[in-house]
């Protein structure tokens, strides 16, 4: 069905619209204006923007329908739209001032019939961590002003991979400052100094799960094709739950992190974060390529590099033992009955269901020894990543000047509310030199790895499945999670205010979105997504609700 775009003015001027959504009674029809397609028989020929995948995209430039360049502009003007106007969701830190002379050199390349793989004149955005030339005129700050006007040694290798497939890096999101490691509870995720803070589109000032926010918020209604995050405790799998979307952890050495402003050697991965399960697998297969000589962990991947499109089949799951882990797994919550659905919804596929606990959870999950790793491996990153910058302006060398930088412009790092350091504190002094670290190192990675592997193994089952609260677990073991859209908080859950902060955020809040995980064994990244796609063309949640009215961007290509 079509719906006149005057008519959708019509109905967006004549509604108030309050944080949770309202229907309209359009004669005996009851419309939900946050669920309306954006379209009338003029715009038929071309994607809705919110939703369109990178195969559309891709489809609608290769018959001459649009460009790059208009495609470009177009998401240019979404952000625009909701970025630092409107709901001022704060999603994008920086746009690509060469976005578009980038365009239009895609399309010059398909007009001479040069394509350079499934990306070609795809715009991308990325978090703000990951690094670009000095050529492409954005900074890449982790959100932090002691990397404004850093310049990188040139492209990581995450964004060489994005550009040989032929994407456009359209600019760089916002995120929570330093990856979430500065404070463990005076800042909110999503919050950096140089970003501000951005918000979820799906409830007014909501917060986004971090730290990959920015990147969530984005690709969840359309501010690009897809995105790329960063994940060292969970900062991919979170936001893309948090956000509606699916997103991929890989396994610690599958993807290198050469470029990245890094956190911790052990567990830093960069994941890709997408609306739809082919879109994730063909990011996959430009920024997952193979050993890195910089990145030794890198080195140990099995090879040939896979296809990861090649397993997308809706019949992935049929014959497949998955287990449960019914300690991950709390029956009085709302979530709850959703993943009870989703199990019957697989066992429909073809699946057979089982309990697979992880005997050793509580005593490898354990937040100090993680906090305690993570400080050691930072206090020894952070030097090595500020001596590969061509050039430092702030001087910032080691995790002590840091703090001693954020002292000196606490008006640009320690706004009123905002100057929480505490990790940073905490653990200046720790080195990887105390045996306490390496002890730390070979329990985590022992009792993590081994727990995970244990019950796939005792179990007979090819992987674990849950709701995606639980974040964390695979992230300490080094082991890849995916998750995809489940459901949604019911409209009745209040909305809880994080801390107390100049731009307060909510969480948990009405309608927010969370996802279903399917969670293996090291490199087995191929046959999570091929399990996730089985799953999402059965189910399709995604479009069960769409964000907030005010968040949703209007402009599509033919405003352009």
């Amino acid at each position: 069905m079509f719906i006149n775009r005057a008519f959708l003015a019509t109905v967006a001027g004549l509604l108030t619209f309050g944080p949770v959504s309202a229907n309209l009674s359009v004669g005996n029809v009851d419309v939900n204006p946050l669920a309306m397609r954006t379209t009338c028989p003029c715009y038929a020929d071309y994607p809705d923007l919110y939703e369109a995948t990178i195969d559309e995209l891709s489809a609608g430039m290769a018959a001459g329908k649009f460009t790059s360049v208009q495609l470009t502009k177009a998401y240019l003007a979404r952000i625009d739209e909701t970025n630092w106007k409107g709901p001022k969701l704060r999603s994008v830190i920086v746009t690509n001032p060469h976005a578009l002379s980038l365009a239009a050199e895609a399309d010059a390349l398909r007009k001479n019939g040069t394509i350079l793989g499934p990306l070609h004149g795809i715009p991308i955005l990325i978090k703000d961590n990951i690094g670009v030339q000095p050529e492409d005129g954005m900074d890449t700050t982790a959100g932090s002003y002691a990397l404004v006007g850093a310049k990188t040694p040139g492209d990581s290798v995450v964004v060489k991979g994005l550009k040989e497939h032929g994407a456009i890096i359209l600019g760089k999101t916002n995120m929570a400052q330093w990856a979430y490691w500065r404070s463990s509870t005076g800042l909110p995720n999503g919050w950096s100094s140089v970003g501000g803070q951005c918000t979820n589109a799906y409830y007014p000032q909501a917060n986004p799960g971090g730290s990959s926010s920015g990147t969530g918020i984005a690709i969840s209604i359309g501010l690009a094709a897809a995105g790329l995050g960063s994940d060292t405790g969970g900062s991919v799998i979170s936001p893309s739950s948090t956000n509606n979307l699916v997103g991929l952890r890989s396994t610690i050495g599958l993807i290198s992190r050469t470029g990245v402003v890094p956190i911790s050697e052990h567990h830093d991965t960069v994941g890709p974060m997408a609306r739809t399960v082919k879109d994730l697998a063909l990011l996959m297969n430009a920024i997952a390529t193979g050993p890195d000589p910089a990145d030794n962990y890198t080195l140990a991947q099995p090879m040939p590099v896979p296809d990861y499109t090649a397993k997308l089949s809706k019949d992935a799951l049929k014959g497949v033992r998955l287990g449960i882990p019914q300690h991950f797994i709390n029956y009085s919550t709302p979530q709850a009955a959703a993943f009870l659905g989703a199990v019957e919804v697989l066992k429909d596929l073809g699946a057979t269901i089982v309990d697979a606990n992880i005997t050793n959870i509580n005593s490898w999950n354990n937040g100090t020894l993680r906090n305690y790793m993570f400080a050691a491996d930072f206090n020894v990153a952070l030097p090595r990543y500020m001596k590969t910058l061509a050039y430092n302006p702030s001087g910032v060398t080691t995790v002590q000047s840091l703090i001693d930088y954020n002292n000196a412009h606490p008006d640009l790092e320690k706004p009123p509310t905002y100057e929480a350091m505490d990790l940073w504190y905490q653990y200046v002094n720790v080195s990887e030199t105390e045996p306490m670290y390496r002890e730390t190192i070979d329990f985590l990675s022992r009792e993590g790895k081994g727990g995970i592997d244990a019950a796939l193994k005792d179990n007979n089952v090819s992987a674990l499945i849950m709701y995606s609260v639980q974040s964390g677990f695979s992230a300490l073991s080094g082991y890849p999670q995916i998750t995809l859209p489940l459901s949604f908080l019911p409209p009745g859950q209040p909305a809880v205010q994080v801390q107390n902060h100049t731009v307060q955020t909510y969480t948990p809040f009405p309608g927010q979105p969370y996802g279903f995980t399917f969670a293996g064994t090291g490199y087995s990244e191929a046959t999570l997504i091929a399990y996730a796609y089985a799953f999402e063309q059965a189910t399709h949640h995604r479009l069960d609700k769409r964000a907030y009215w005010e968040a949703i961007p209007k402009i599509q290509l033919p405003d352009v």
